[in-house]
């Protein structure tokens, strides 16, 4: 089955960050396309896609091979490269692409530091440039951040020429994830949806929500009357703890103390008992 779709490999060295965004008419692209390991490189595998190419090419970039090299060793390695696209983006922020002679019209691929932005089956060239000229010029937001707007870049240019159906978003940082515990920072997928990109984004902004950090020095100090009203929220809404309400809201790792309230918590608690 071709994948037929439009993706951005890419990385953040300073921020220690890997990612891959990807938008395609496809069911479930993300389960296909976007692979990326903390510290070794990032990978997308699409068009008439292999996938052994995600965790192959993640092995030999775990090796210290450069991204040249990992497509190099990939496509040589594979009867049916003619048919494949590929984009790696390596440790070092290295980056390399290919795409078989076989892919379909339009097809093709960009590279620069620290990003593979490649697509087939694309109304035209332009939906490739906006996906490296959106990062280039996004250069100081956060990783998750650029891709999406890589993504909605590239839609308005023209997308995947037979429609939109699916996307996923995915950035990995050693200890970055849940509870510091895991080094997935961002997973997100929409697997069938008229306006993908758009729906992604709305899951972006509930995953910041619920998993971003807010300084502790933007924190509000839980005394006088603010102390007050928190307890009477609570009392409401039947919870005999600020952790007890955050457990339920699934922001639980916004409370640390009794001290002081992380202004997202405390939004939550307004609209949950107004």
């Amino acid at each position: 089955m071709i994948v037929a779709t439009y993706s951005l490999a890419a990385c953040d060295l300073e921020a220690g960050e890997w990612g891959v965004a990807v938008q395609s008419k496809f069911l479930a692209v993300g389960s296909v396309v976007p692979w990326a390991e903390p510290h070794v490189g990032a990978i997308a595998t699409q068009a008439y896609a292999n996938p052994t190419y995600g965790p192959d090419g993640l092995a030999l970039l775990r090796k210290g091979l450069a991204a040249d090299e990992v497509v190099r060793r990939l496509t040589d390695a594979d009867d049916g490269r003619d048919d494949r696209q590929l984009g790696v983006v390596d440790a070092a922020g290295g980056a390399a692409a290919w795409t078989g002679s076989a892919c379909n019209d339009w097809a093709g691929h960009r590279t620069g530091d620290g990003y593979a932005a490649q697509g087939n089956i694309l109304v035209g060239k332009e939906t490739v440039d906006a996906l490296a000229v959106t990062f280039e010029r996004t250069k100081g937001e956060r990783l998750e951040r650029r891709l999406l707007e890589c993504l909605a870049a590239a839609q308005l240019a023209g997308g995947d020429r037979r429609g939109q159906q699916s996307a996923a978003l995915l950035v990995v940082r050693r200890n970055g994830g849940y509870a510091q515990l895991s080094d997935v920072v961002v997973d997100l997928r929409v697997d069938d949806h008229p306006q993908p990109v758009d729906e992604l984004r709305r899951l972006h902004e509930l995953h910041t929500r619920l998993f971003d950090v807010t300084p502790r020095e933007d924190w509000l100090p839980l005394e006088g009357e603010l102390q007050a009203e928190v307890t009477k929220r609570l009392t409401q809404l039947g919870y005999e703890s600020l952790q007890a309400f955050a457990g339920v809201e699934n922001l639980e790792e916004r409370v640390d103390g009794t001290d002081a309230i992380d202004p997202v918590v405390l939004e939550a608690l307004r609209n949950a008992a107004s």
